[in-house]
């Protein structure tokens, strides 16, 4: 059934007026608010998070254990389709990219450094600076709303798949330094292996042997963000040089896209290899 479901998914993840409906996250947001306030929870940052990750991931982990024995399990069908997809990633990368490729194209580097940090909050001193930082912002987007969430998914189903994300929001939304500083050491954890998976995979479907010189070196380096690892990787899958024009940013960004399509491709073959094993 995860297979299903993970095929599904796809064509939802397309559907973005549908995942958007689908993705409200202001009840959560309001009890992540109100509990920082809370006497005792908000003195106990990671007691918060086990109320406020730990909690619904039992709730869902008891409806899926009394679904699953109905009807040969198809009643769970849904409820793993609805988790999956509000757990994928919040946003349209290729949308939030459509001012700054047009900015680029323009070559008009002052908009597009204003453009980067207000859609992508993402800075850079030089504008000869900003391609390679934007190029790793998209392949952060990438692990973190989808290949990390089809990984716990379909390793661990949909209780893992809802933890990430609901931690994923912790992180960013949290208000307090403690509280968002362990739910991104929770994240660097699970963010761990798919990251070096997702590397794996850009190794076999760009540039072979570069990006294996690099991982290397980092492949078992702990300390080494997601975020880091994922994007040189990719850029060295593409052959993407450091400094590029406005012209060569832009294919670039194509580039890197069709990478992370060949990637989702090779893992979609691979689940599908394991299902029928």
């Amino acid at each position: 059934m995860s297979f299903l479901v993970l095929l599904v998914i796809v064509w939802v993840e397309k559907l973005s007026p549908l995942r958007q409906r689908l993705q409200r996250d202001g009840v959560f947001l309001s009890e992540l608010r109100r509990l920082q306030g809370h006497r005792l929870l908000g003195r106990e940052p990671w007691l918060l998070l086990l109320v406020l990750v730990g909690v619904p991931a039992v709730v869902l982990g008891l409806l899926l254990w009394v679904l699953m024995p109905v009807a040969y399990g198809l009643l769970a069908l849904p409820l793993h389709l609805l988790v999956l997809a509000y757990s994928l990633g919040r946003g349209d990368p290729k949308v939030a990219l459509g001012p700054l490729r047009d900015a680029w194209r323009r070559e008009d580097d002052t908009a597009a450094l204003h453009v980067a940090e207000r859609d992508m909050t993402v800075t850079a001193q030089q504008p000869n600076e900003l391609p390679q930082q934007v190029q790793g912002w998209l392949l952060w987007r990438a692990l973190g709303s989808f290949f990390s969430v089809v990984f716990w998914y379909s390793l661990l189903g949909p209780v893992a798949a809802l933890a990430y994300r609901l931690l994923a929001l912790v992180a960013e939304h949290a208000e307090q330094p403690g509280l968002r500083e362990r739910a991104g050491q929770l994240l660097h954890a699970l963010d761990w292996l798919p990251a070096r998976l997702l590397a794996g995979s850009f190794a076999l479907v760009g540039n072979f042997m570069a990006v294996t010189r690099y991982l290397l070196h980092e492949l078992l380096h702990w300390p080494l963000s997601a975020a880091a690892l994922v994007g040189r990787a990719g850029q060295l899958a593409a052959d993407l040089e450091p400094l590029q024009t406005s012209t060569e940013a832009v294919a670039g960004l194509d580039a890197l896209w069709a990478l992370l399509q060949r990637a989702a491709v090779l893992w979609y073959a691979v689940l599908a290899v394991a299902t029928l094993v």
